[in-house]
């Protein structure tokens, strides 16, 4: 497969992806800029290990001296985990990290963008990014992409500090399917509640690969959002998450947090006001949605059988 010559997919992604066989890609701004140290790294290595256990090969993604590497290796990993001025790449970053030799990580926009070239039709990560609340012109640029790359994806809805009516509405203007795995609601990230109703309801890996591929089949360019509840055990109150969500906006709005950095500043302000239980339900949805995505990778490479 060509790929441009400032990407290098790194031996074990480019091999199996020769042989057909399974692979997942993951982004990396989770790791740069979504979970505290030491947690980000211990957290992009465990994926990695469920991954594998599956017999898939994982794809970390992220940016490094302007090269777009597919695979990243444990000590590239751990070098966006703790350096600074690591930027954030969405799709409108891309380009100029590349020409100026920058180190960046991957949202799920850069990462949909680079694993598509790649070759790849699998995406894990936490929650997709969508419109603000209170700014409906502001718009993550993950939504666009989710409009345009083929590619399933697996998450647990979009974080739950945005407009999520908004952003389902979004999903569904712009032909996004979003399929409920073993649910019929729209995750809200940190709890399996959000009022808001899925696509069609999905029980199995299987299921889940044959939709994408007639999806694909019938012309359209979108991917396919797989939504996966919380697991119960770590999962939040939906009271408790709305309160601490909604001081935490509070706090933002105060010091006039815009921007790129706003995500990472309310994540970062929940873990304190809910002394830690909002970084044990993200680090465990995180983990759960890679025991998905191998599943269904190795389903996509069946071809869907």
């Amino acid at each position: 497969m060509s790929v441009p010559a400032w990407m290098e997919i790194r031996g074990p992604v480019r091999e199996a992806l020769a042989a057909g066989s399974p692979v997942v890609a993951l982004e990396s701004t989770v790791i740069a800029h979504g979970l505290p140290h030491p947690y980000n790294i211990e957290l992009a290595l465990d994926m990695e290990r469920i991954l594998t256990s599956y017999g898939v090969t994982p794809a970390t993604i992220g940016v490094l001296g302007g090269r777009a590497c597919i695979g990243l290796t444990p000590a590239e990993i751990e070098h966006l985990a703790t350096a600074s001025g690591i930027r954030k790449l969405s799709r409108r970053d891309m380009a100029i990290a590349i020409a100026q030799g920058l180190d960046g990580a991957t949202t799920v926009a850069g990462t949909l963008l680079l694993a598509h070239l790649a070759g790849m039709r699998v995406f894990c990560t936490g929650g997709i990014g969508g419109v603000h609340r209170s700014r409906a012109f502001d718009v993550s640029g993950d939504l666009p992409a989710l409009a345009e790359t083929p590619m399933i994806v697996v998450c647990a809805g979009a974080k739950a500090i945005l407009d999520l009516p908004a952003t389902r509405e979004w999903l569904e203007t712009h032909a996004v399917p979003v399929l409920g795995y073993n649910t019929d609601e729209f995750p809200a990230f940190f709890t399996p509640r959000s009022g808001l109703t899925v696509d069609a309801v999905v029980r199995s890996p299987a299921e889940v690969a044959r939709i994408a591929l007639r999806h694909w089949e019938t012309g359209m360019r979108s991917a396919v959002l797989v939504a996966v509840p919380p697991p119960a055990e770590e999962m939040l109150a939906p009271e408790a998450a709305e309160a601490a969500i909604s001081q935490a906006l509070a706090e933002a709005e105060e010091r006039g947090v815009r921007g790129w950095e706003l995500t990472p500043f309310v994540l970062d302000r929940l873990v304190e006001i809910t002394a830690g239980a909002s970084l044990r339900a993200n680090l465990a949805l995180l983990r759960n949605n890679a025991h998905v995505a191998a599943q269904i990778a190795k389903q996509i490479s069946r071809g869907g059988i």
